[in-house]
């Protein structure tokens, strides 16, 4: 198993980071949440799951151990594959997630895409004894580096539609969340802005 990688920032796109380690490019897939904290140019780490298919081999990046840990948790649900933990991480903090199973939280599951009503009562189920109690430690947590120069726009846009969003919705969403990323000046934090787009599609469901 590739527990970590660790190099400079090679490339950037809305779902991938490529790292170099030993004159080679690992590809990542990452959230976009863990992506807004790196940059071309500058060393990052992130802890790393491969994930072995009889035709691919994807690795998938996280900003740190624990994140890594739920995200292989999450797969331990009948029907919960990679992309669909990614997800879960991608709207969800790690103790976001544990918060939500504790308290038998449906509505926060089902912020997801790809998790209807049925199914995040079954994840509830299944996931109840498994992520275990929040620890605290990344509930407001920064990014792993420096917030990438991209426009906000392409990348929240690009992240809508990598989960699974029409390019009107996604285009909806952008719009709905452009007063807050205004206020907040300079480059805004990709992680959250995601969070609340996806909660404006969620009510427009």
């Amino acid at each position: 198993m590739i527990a970590f990688v660790s190099g400079p920032v090679a490339a950037l796109a809305p779902t991938t980071a490529v790292i170099e380690v030993g004159g080679i490019g690992m590809a990542v897939q990452c959230t976009p949440d863990t992506l807004s904290g790196l940059r071309v140019g500058q060393d990052a780490r992130l802890a790393t799951s491969l994930v072995v298919r009889e035709d691919s081999l994807t690795l998938y990046g996280f900003a740190d151990d624990d994140e890594r840990q739920v995200f292989e948790l999450l797969q331990t649900a009948s029907g919960v594959g990679p992309r669909l933990a990614q997800a879960m991480l991608a709207v969800h903090s790690p103790d976001a997630l544990r918060v939500a199973v504790a308290s038998g939280d449906e509505k926060a599951l089902t912020a997801v895409p790809g998790i209807g009503k049925k199914g995040a009562q079954k994840l509830l189920l299944e996931l109840k004894d498994r992520l275990g109690e929040p620890v605290g430690a990344h509930i407001g947590r920064q990014g792993v580096g420096t917030a990438v120069t991209a426009s906000w726009r392409d990348q929240l846009h690009a992240a809508l539609i990598g989960l699974g969003y029409a390019t009107r919705e996604a285009d909806e969403a952008v719009a709905a969340v452009t007063p807050q990323a205004e206020a907040e000046g300079g480059e805004p934090q990709i992680g959250r802005l995601l969070k609340a787009a996806l909660q404006t599609l969620n009510r427009t469901r």
